[in-house]
C-alpha cells in the first residue's frame, strides 16, 4: 500500500468529500551512479557555502530567493506552511468542462483520490455524476509547496486528479509548423489514411514494452556475468534522405503493415 501524499477534502457544492491523494504513476528506468572508471569508486559531492567555505549538511540547507537586484531572502519551513492559500487542504470545484476542451500538453501529474471515512458516499455520488454528465471537474489545489490548476475525472471505480500546467507555462509551438505554402495532395492524404487504417487497433498499453530499458538491463546483466552478451540488432537504419514520391513510399508502408498484421495474427 503506497503512502498518501496529501490529505484534505474536495468541495462539491455544499458537499464535502474527505480524501487522500496517492501518486498514480511511477517512472521505471535503469539508474546509474557516477563513478571513477579507473577503480569503480563512487563520485561524491560536497555542499559548500560560497561565502564561508564551510561544508553544509543537507538538513541545514534552506531555500533562498534572489531578487532581480541581487538581494537574497531566506525562507523558513513555516513560511511555506503558513501561506494564506484556501486550496492548502480544500479542493474546490470551480467549473465543469468536457475533457476535450483541455489542451493535452497541459497535463502534468496524475493522482488517485481515495475516500476517507464518511467521504465514501459523496465520493461515489461525484464519480457517478461525472460519468453521467460526461464532464470533468476543474479545480485548484496546493501540492508540494505550489498551487496547481487541476481536473478531477471519473474512471472505472475511481476519481483521478490530474494537475495541469498554468497557461503561461505552455510554450507557443507555432514556430515549428511548416509553411502554409506546403500542401499535401488528395492522393497523398488518402494513401496516408490507408496506412493509418492498417495500423488502427484497440489501444492495449500492456502490449508495449520499453525496448531500450530491456536492452540496457541485458547489457548490465552481461557485464555482471549473469547472462551472455546480447546480440546487436541487425535491423537496417531508416533512410533519412528526402522522399521524392510520397505516394509510392506510403504504398510500400501499407503493404509492410499488412504483412506485419498477418504475421502477428498467425503468431497469435
Amino acid at each position: 500500500m503506497p503512502r498518501s501524499l496529501w490529505k484534505g477534502a474536495v468541495s462539491f457544492g455544499l458537499v464535502t468529500i474527505p480524501v487522500k491523494l496517492y501518486s498514480a504513476t511511477e517512472e521505471k528506468d535503469v539508474t546509474f551512479r557516477q563513478v571513477h572508471p579507473k577503480d569503480g569508486g563512487r563520485i561524491k559531492y560536497k555542499r559548500v557555502c560560497e561565502v564561508c567555505g564551510e561544508e553544509v549538511p543537507y538538513a541545514e540547507i534552506a531555500k533562498g530567493y534572489e531578487s532581480a537586484d541581487g538581494r537574497m531572502v531566506v525562507l523558513e519551513a513555516s513560511d511555506f506552511e503558513d501561506l494564506p492559500l484556501p486550496t492548502a487542504k480544500q479542493v474546490e470545484i470551480v467549473q465543469f468542462v468536457e475533457i476535450d476542451e483541455i489542451e493535452p500538453t497541459a497535463f502534468n501529474k496524475s493522482y488517485f483520490l481515495e475516500a476517507e471515512g464518511p467521504g465514501a458516499k459523496p465520493y461515489v455520488l461525484l464519480r457517478e455524476a461525472l460519468k453521467k454528465a460526461k464532464k470533468v471537474a476543474v479545480v485548484k489545489v496546493a501540492l508540494r509547496s505550489r498551487e496547481s490548476l487541476a481536473l478531477i475525472r471519473a474512471t472505472d471505480d475511481l476519481l483521478v486528479l490530474h494537475t495541469l500546467l498554468w497557461p503561461d507555462e505552455l510554450r507557443d509551438g507555432a514556430f515549428a509548423a511548416p509553411s502554409d505554402e506546403i500542401k499535401a495532395s488528395k492522393g497523398e492524404v488518402d494513401m496516408a489514411k490507408m496506412f493509418i487504417d492498417q495500423l488502427t487497433a484497440p489501444y492495449e498499453p500492456e502490449q508495449f514494452t520499453d525496448s531500450y530499458r530491456e536492452a540496457l538491463e541485458a547489457v548490465v546483466a552481461a557485464k555482471l556475468g549473469d547472462a551472455p552478451a546480447p546480440e546487436a540488432s541487425e535491423e537496417a537504419a531508416a533512410d533519412s534522405g528526402e522522399v521524392v514520391d510520397l505516394v509510392a513510399a506510403l504504398k510500400a508502408s501499407v503493404e509492410a503493415a499488412k504483412k506485419r498484421r498477418e504475421a502477428a495474427a498467425k503468431a497469435g
